[in-house]
């Protein structure tokens, strides 16, 4: 991969991690799922008036807007005002590449190579170490609720599959127009229609920025680089470099909200970064040693 555009790919994941640390302090200061609402009213407006509509069948794009604006970010948002940091729940949901693996597995027969296999058991192990620790900072609802929203992932992944060659910008941008509406109900419905025109009429300037970062360096100009970096150089050279979204994600957030990991925490952390990386490179490097052993 040339160097413009390996630098590209590393601006995208630090911008992916550091997401997370914009996601605390946005949902400190509004309703977390009145947060993302904004956030995905941003992305769609005013990117749906230069970008063609997706050409996919409406159900599929519905689920779609529904599975990634309600279920992923509505409960990643959701779980990181409840108090789990910015740091794990950039490691945990990605959490989705195993889920994407079950899914697959289930639905449509795919057979799980055993570096799956063990990538995904490293990970749960990982998961139950973390999960033993919940205390103040991370909570076991927290926990429960980025794992269902990397589920919420895994299945938009699964939607995208099943649609064939969909523009994945285009995806991306129309679909954010479905989310505001579901989460703006529910804002009002658990936090209160005042909550709603006071975030709207008070909210702060950094407020503001935060909501336009996340909407458009994170959504619109994050996919539309991606996905431009894998039209010119493959997915299998471009999607391995997003396991570094959780190391921008934990380093940031360390280092802006001074976190402090217990060594049993760190140690179900690195279960899980170490599943990942089974899970991602497991079945290259036996194939490798497969052919180094036919040639031997």
């Amino acid at each position: 991969m040339p160097l413009r555009s390996l630098m590209l790919a590393l601006m995208i994941t630090f911008i992916w991690g550091v997401n997370f640390v914009v996601i605390k302090l946005s949902v400190s200061e509004a309703p977390p799922l009145l947060v993302a609402a904004l956030r995905f009213a941003l992305a769609a407006l005013p990117a749906i008036f230069f970008i063609p509509r997706p050409q996919m069948r409406w159900q599929t794009f519905l689920g779609y807007g529904l599975a990634v604006g309600v279920m992923q970010f509505g409960l990643l948002y959701l779980a990181i005002q409840l108090g789990l940091s910015a740091g794990l729940a950039s490691l945990l949901m990605q959490m989705q590449a195993f889920f994407t693996a079950m899914l697959a597995a289930f639905l449509w027969r795919e057979r799980l190579p055993a570096n799956q296999i063990v990538g995904i058991a490293l990970a749960f192990a990982g998961m139950a170490v973390i999960g033993l620790l919940a205390d103040h900072h991370t909570s076991i609802v927290g926990l429960v609720l980025v794992l269902v929203a990397a589920l919420g992932w895994a299945i938009s992944n699964v939607l995208v599959k099943s649609a064939g060659k969909a523009n994945m910008l285009s995806l991306v941008v129309w679909s954010a127009l479905i989310p505001p509406v579901p989460l703006t109900l529910m804002t009002g419905l658990t936090s209160g229609w005042a909550s709603i025109g006071h975030t709207l009429t008070h909210s702060s300037l950094g407020f503001w920025a935060a909501v336009a970062f996340m909407g458009y360096f994170n959504t619109v100009l994050g996919f539309g680089v991606w996905n431009w970096l894998i039209q010119q150089h493959g997915a299998s050279r471009v999607a391995p470099l997003s396991l570094l979204v959780p190391v921008f994600g934990m380093v940031s957030s360390a280092l802006y909200f001074q976190e402090t990991f217990p060594p049993l925490k760190v140690l179900g952390a690195v279960l899980v970064f170490v599943g990942l990386l089974v899970h991602v490179f497991g079945g290259r490097i036996v194939e490798r040693w497969k052919v180094q052993g036919v040639e031997a």
